[in-house]
């Protein structure tokens, strides 16, 4: 591994820079709904740059509007890259503003690359012998690297010195050029050598040299004996014009004009006045107190001032991110345990220890299959091990017996009293219950920690939190087991490797809850959705998991076969209003007969400006016309066949002849469960396919599937929520909402209420839930914008209380950036300030449709818990939690004590929250899924 040059110059390639902060920071905006996010994470990471170099002046070069001498070269130059998006336009100037204010030498030159001015600069400095470090994301500056030129990867933070190129590549920088120009570049449009990628560039290189002497000795190349080698000669010969203009534009620019040589490239002085006009105007709030102290400059960031983030005002929690810190991390300490001494010594310090940090390394992501290959532990931030209990290639000495280990872990594993963190610690949880260990103590968990602590601010696994709250980069899993096919498992990984990964695991587990409860346990709401709601739920998914559903294969696979003699069916109908034979799968051609052929019109276009064929687009036109009806049918059922009739057969465990699905906390914004492996929640139910399906889900010998649902539960909901009198009393009188709701709109009553009045109030309901316009109305309802429009505003009229919680419920989401659930799970909302429009409209009508949808998620994971803590009360398997799907719990009794149960459940989902209007949970039963819904 190439070490750090001893204070470099440092040549951040800002461009880079810019676009890396653009897609991986928070929706920031500020006070007036303009774009910051990319402002903030290039700020950021210059911040952290200068913090990790302290003594280095650092230099910012980014592209200039307009064409380069390549545009000239070259027509099609870059044509196929999409213009700069215009929430990402407006934030240039606003940053390089601030990076001159801070004190950055910055280059900004027409004509030419920033990988041209990086280029010039680094090689006038290597000239001088200044150790020069480029901070870039691009591979295409691997050409500069030399004996005093490095690149550090903004992304890994990998330092790469000449020899760092030539293991990764396979050759030295000299030949980088040569590379690229074989391969091409799609993103910059550089055309290459057609059939040439990654592995046929490097044989190439390594066996014959570069473009020149390749085309010096084609004849040669046939004998390199790599895949397609006898026919690339030929290639390269054809393309011999394209091989060395693609060399011509990958050549960075050695030469340019500039208006500073590397030396007088010195950090400068801040202006902190400027910065606090800046920093005002952006929100960025506690920069802005470093700023309003004088401390806001380079060299008060390299002298320690703390890194810092915007409290901007569409995501106060997102803006905190930056606001955790963590020690550098030092793996060489951690420990590798081997010897039943150490083993014994280290169980000493779990029983003392307040909370551990706890890890388990598997063969397998499958949780009914996974085999212990080791454990990892920390009890203090950087004091942390690892014990490998069954690797292939140790010799039984040097490593402690799986089982012994077991054993001996069994009772700290099982002490509810013995606290423990970990990171989906459900997934461990499983997997020791295979080794007949029931996990308690299991405390907290890192991912519902950050998911609690701000659902939208990105993903929830552990190397995306750790970049995000220590600004660590964690060991990645393809680093030590590399990719693809050829993947290794854990039980194959050496121990060198696999100790500190295992460990670093454990170890930064330990760091992140630490960082996180802080946050969470100074707000009560947060803390009670974290500890009353998600932790609890935590052993309940792991015991629904592990018990799986039983499903008849048999009955799937006769399912199948009649779904394929209906999608054959479909498809010749199809052909038929299409005149003509083509894909279906295929947007380009259902594009070609839809928009260009049939002359239907263009609902909503793609990025790339083509016609969108989605599913939303075929919706629309399928009203009018019957070629998008019969397509979407077609869509349907096939994707019904691949997702559930052919593949749940094959995902049945062969040891407990059941299905096992994974849920997942943290995925949705709302708070609502997801599955997936399979994924139960998507099983339609409105169509007769769908319905067959769950026919499918059956009840064993002696048994009977029980389901419970809540009664229109978002609208019971909005009704507390909303408070309106006239939408509670109905409730409270158990009127039909539906109706109640017709005769109110209508003016007419209840008992004169017709089924298509019903309809229409149904669609109104629950459109108004989810924001519906009535326009949107009126597309459902097949009727007149005109007479949509009077239908809700005689609504609101009637229910003047639910207009009220709307209009509310928008300015506090446009003033706080979030909203809450009746029980105070927080739900952020980014776009709520958005200068883009319908982004704007979108986050408007998520603000009122989350307190609803995560107020149901709530309840449901309440009663999830009640049910299952009742259930633990029972004799064993009298009654079983097998699925929970969206508002449903289902459930497998034994038939002889069904009556009893089902009161139970009623009872105890029904006492899950104490709303304004009754909570109601209806029961069904039978020998499958379908008969019991």
């Amino acid at each position: 591994m190439a070490m750090n040059p001893e204070n470099p110059l440092i040549l951040v390639d800002g461009s880079s820079y810019l676009y890396r902060a653009y897609h991986a920071s928070p929706n920031l905006t500020n006070a007036k709904g303009e774009p910051t996010g990319a402002v903030y994470g290039v700020v950021n990471m210059l911040r952290s740059l200068v913090k990790q170099y302290p003594k280095s002046n650092v230099a910012v070069i980014f592209d200039a509007k307009g064409k380069t001498f390549r545009d000239d070269m070259y027509s099609e130059y870059k044509a196929n890259r999409p213009p700069m998006p215009d929430d990402l336009r407006g934030q240039i100037a606003p940053l390089h503003a601030i990076i001159e204010a801070m004190g950055f030498p910055m280059m900004v030159i027409e004509g030419v690359e920033a990988d041209d001015v990086i280029g010039t600069l680094a090689t006038q400095g290597s000239a001088a012998g200044m150790p020069i470090l480029i901070s870039t994301g691009d591979k295409d500056m691997a050409q500069l690297v030399d004996e005093n030129v490095t690149l550090i990867n903004t992304m890994t933070n990998v330092i790469m010195d000449p020899q760092g190129v030539h293991d990764k590549y396979g050759f030295g920088p000299e030949h980088i050029i040569d590379y690229l120009a074989l391969m091409g570049d799609k993103v910059d449009n550089i055309p290459g050598v057609p059939g040439v990628g990654e592995k046929t560039a490097t044989a190439l290189i390594a066996g014959i040299g570069g473009l020149s002497k390749l085309y010096d000795n084609l004849d040669q190349i046939a004998g390199l004996g790599f895949r397609g080698s006898k026919t690339m000669a030929k290639k390269l010969e054809d393309n011999r014009e394209n091989a060395y203009l693609s060399y011509e534009l990958a050549t960075i620019k050695l030469d340019c004009e500039l208006p500073a040589r590397p030396e007088e490239l010195i950090n400068g002085a801040a202006d902190n006045e400027k910065l606090v006009t800046l920093f005002t105007e952006l929100n960025f709030k506690r920069w802005l107190a470093e700023a309003q102290s004088g401390n806001a400059g380079i060299d008060s960031v390299a002298a320690g001032a703390s890194s810092s983030a915007p409290a901007g005002t569409s995501s106060t929690a997102a803006a905190k991110d930056a606001e955790f810190s963590a020690a550098a991390i030092d793996r060489s300490q951690y420990d590798t345990v081997l010897t039943e001494e150490a083993f014994h010594a280290w169980m000493e310090k779990l029983r003392a220890a307040d909370v551990v940090a706890f890890d388990t390394e598997t063969d397998s992501l499958n949780y009914m299959e996974a085999n212990l290959v080791g454990l990892s532990f920390a009890i203090a931030p950087g004091e942390a091990a690892y014990v490998p209990v069954a690797h292939d290639y140790l010799d039984a000495p040097k490593q402690l017996d799986r089982d012994w280990v077991i054993a001996e872990m069994k009772g700290w594993l099982e002490d509810a009293g013995a606290l423990k963190v970990g990171q989906n610690l459900k997934y461990d949880a499983s997997v020791l219950a295979r080794y007949d260990i029931n996990m308690k103590g299991i405390a907290f968990d890192t991912m519902l920690e950050s998911y609690v602590y701000n659902s939208v601010a990105g993903r929830h696994d552990m190397d995306s939190l750790a970049t995000r709250y220590l600004q660590h980069k964690c060991i990645s899993f393809e680093e030590i087991a590399g990719k693809g096919k050829k993947q290794l498992t854990f039980n194959q990984i050496e121990l060198e490797q696999a100790a500190p990964y295992a460990a670093e695991d454990a170890d930064v587990t330990l760091r992140l809850h630490l960082a996180l409860m802080g946050h969470i346990n100074s707000d009560d709401k947060l803390k009670a959705i974290f500890e009353q709601y998600e932790m609890p739920l935590v052993p309940v998914l792991s015991r629904i998991e592990r018990h799986g559903v039983l499903i008849d294969s048999d009955m799937l696979g006769k399912q199948s076969q009649e779904i394929a003699a209906r999608l054959d069916v479909l498809e010749k109908e199809t052909f038929e209003l299409a005149g003509e034979e083509f894909n279906l799968s295929s947007p380009k051609q259902l594009q070609a007969i839809l928009f260009e052929k049939m002359g239907l019109p263009v609902i909503k276009k793609t990025p790339s400006g083509t016609p969108s064929t989605n599913e939303e687009v075929l919706q629309e036109l399928a009203l009018d016309y019957p070629l998008p009806k019969r397509i979407l049918e077609y869509r349907g059922l096939a994707k019904l066949k691949s997702t559930y009739t052919d593949k749940l057969p094959k995902m049945v465990n062969p040891a407990t002849k059941r299905v096992h699905t994974s849920y997942h906390q943290a995925v949705t914004v709302t708070g609502r469960l997801s599955s997936t492996d399979p994924n139960l929640q998507n099983i339609p139910i409105r169509n007769e396919e769908g319905r067959r399906i769950r026919q499918a889900f059956i009840a064993p010998a002696g048994k009977t599937i029980l389901a419970v649902d809540y009664s229109q539960i978002e609208l019971r909901i909005m009704a507390h929520l909303s408070g309106d009198e006239a939408l509670i009393d109905a409730f409270r009188h158990g009127k039909d909402i539906h109706s109640a709701t017709a005769a109110e709109v209508m003016g007419i009553d209840i008992s004169d209420v017709t089924s298509e009045m019903r309809r229409r109030a149904k669609a109104i309901n629950f459109g108004l839930i989810y924001g519906m316009s009535a326009f949107g109305l009126a597309k459902q309802l097949g009727i007149p914008r005109g007479e949509a429009q009077q239908y809700m505003e005689r609504y609101f009229e009637r229910y003047p209380g639910v207009k009220q919680y709307m209009e509310i419920t928008r300015l506090q989401a446009a003033e706080q950036g979030y909203v809450e659930t009746i029980f105070g799970r927080r739900l952020h909302l980014p776009e709520i300030k958005s200068s883009n429009g319908m982004r704007r409209k979108a986050a408007e009508r998520a603000a009122i449709n989350a307190p609803m949808q995560g107020t149901a998620a709530d309840i449901i994971k309440r009663a999830m818990i009640f049910v299952d803590g009742w259930i633990q009360q029972q004799p064993e398997g009298r009654v079983s939690l097998i699925m929970q799907v969206h508002d449903e719990l289902v459930l497998e009794v034994d038939t002889e004590h069904l009556s009893e149960v089902e009161a139970m459940v009623c009872r105890l989902m029904e006492s899950a929250a104490m709303l304004e209007v009754p909570l109601i949970a209806e029961s069904g039963s039978g020998i499958n899924w379908d008969q019991a819904h």
